[in-house]
């Protein structure tokens, strides 16, 4: 579900006779970890509570009073729980129609600001966050923090044909990346169409923050037999909006941005913990209020920030 970039550090193997000094813990990192030891539930979900309305983890510091490295260690420890229990629960899903796309952002610096003895390095510069949503449910059973490549891109969508029950129809933007991956990933079990928009580019009036007005959009079929009337990008697009308010890591023109992937990483395997579980979708609403995780059966009730916190335990 999550594609982590580590830095592949060594440790060095100690012989027989040696004995392995261990440098003392600082006065500083001690007090970071006697902290974390403390925080109650209560406070770990209040911590909870900022980031996933979109706070960075400055402003959450000035309203929970919790320590910056105790709320990034928080982020740490978390994002690496959700992952390992949405990859658990989010299996034989009866999902039907699945759109996709990727949503662009950014670690350590721009592209363009990227150091010399990083460029090329995964993780520094341009990152992409691919994401699936099923249309009905308004689920995302699927998500890969990566590059715009073909071997990411087959790698999201190999993760993602594991978790469905029954064969879907899926609609991607016209990417190039998903030509291979898609058919390699789902074999005979997908109806599969792209969806291309058409930008008006002669005679445009410049934008410097939106992109051309959409002039129309060209629709191919490539796999099987998909409903046309279902065939949109839509409902995943909406996604990208959520995903940038609820994130502060990917609103664009700040300073709120990833110095390390792996910290966003762990901030988007949060956040779908959240939308998944915890926050009832309008469009859900029958008698009572739903979440995606409800409408599509891997939940029987909103979970609640305490009961995330609780995934520490």
């Amino acid at each position: 579900m999550l594609k982590r970039i580590a830095n592949g550090n060594e440790v060095p193997q100690s012989s027989g006779n040696d004995r392995l000094f261990l440098p003392p813990v600082p006065s500083d990192r001690l007090r970071i970890i006697v902290i974390m030891n403390q925080l109650s539930t209560k406070k770990r979900a209040q911590i909870i509570g900022c980031l996933v309305e979109g706070n960075s983890i400055r402003a959450t510091v000035r309203m929970t009073g919790a320590a910056k490295n105790t709320i990034v260690k928080l982020l740490v420890d978390l994002g690496e729980a959700c992952a390992a229990y949405q990859d658990r629960v989010l299996r034989d899903l009866p999902c039907e129609v699945v759109e996709a796309d990727e949503i662009w952002a950014y670690c350590y610096a721009k592209q363009q600001n990227v150091p010399e003895e990083f460029k090329g390095t995964p993780g520094y510069g341009d990152v992409w966050t691919y994401t699936a949503l099923c249309a009905d449910t308004k689920l995302v059973p699927s998500w890969l923090v990566g590059e715009q490549s073909g071997d990411d891109a087959f790698e999201f969508m190999r993760d993602l044909s594991g978790r469905m029950a029954n064969r879907i129809q899926l609609t991607t933007d016209g990417n190039r990346i998903y030509e291979s991956a898609v058919g390699v990933a789902f074999r005979h079990q997908v109806d599969w169409a792209q969806m291309q928009k058409i930008f008006r580019v002669e005679g445009a009036i410049e934008r410097k923050y939106s992109p051309p007005e959409v002039q129309g959009v060209k629709v191919r079929v490539l796999k099987g037999d998909p409903d046309p009337d279902r065939i949109s990008t839509s409902y995943v697009e909406r996604q990208n909006l959520t995903m940038r308010m609820g994130m502060r890591r990917f609103t664009r023109l700040t300073n709120g941005f990833s110095r390390k992937v792996e910290n966003l990483a762990h901030a988007v395997s949060l956040h779908f913990m959240h939308y998944n579980f915890a926050r009832p979708h309008s469009a859900l609403r029958e008698r009572y209020p739903r979440t995606p995780a409800m409408a599509a059966g891997v939940a029987d009730h909103i979970w609640s920030l305490r009961e995330i916190a609780g995934l520490l335990e």
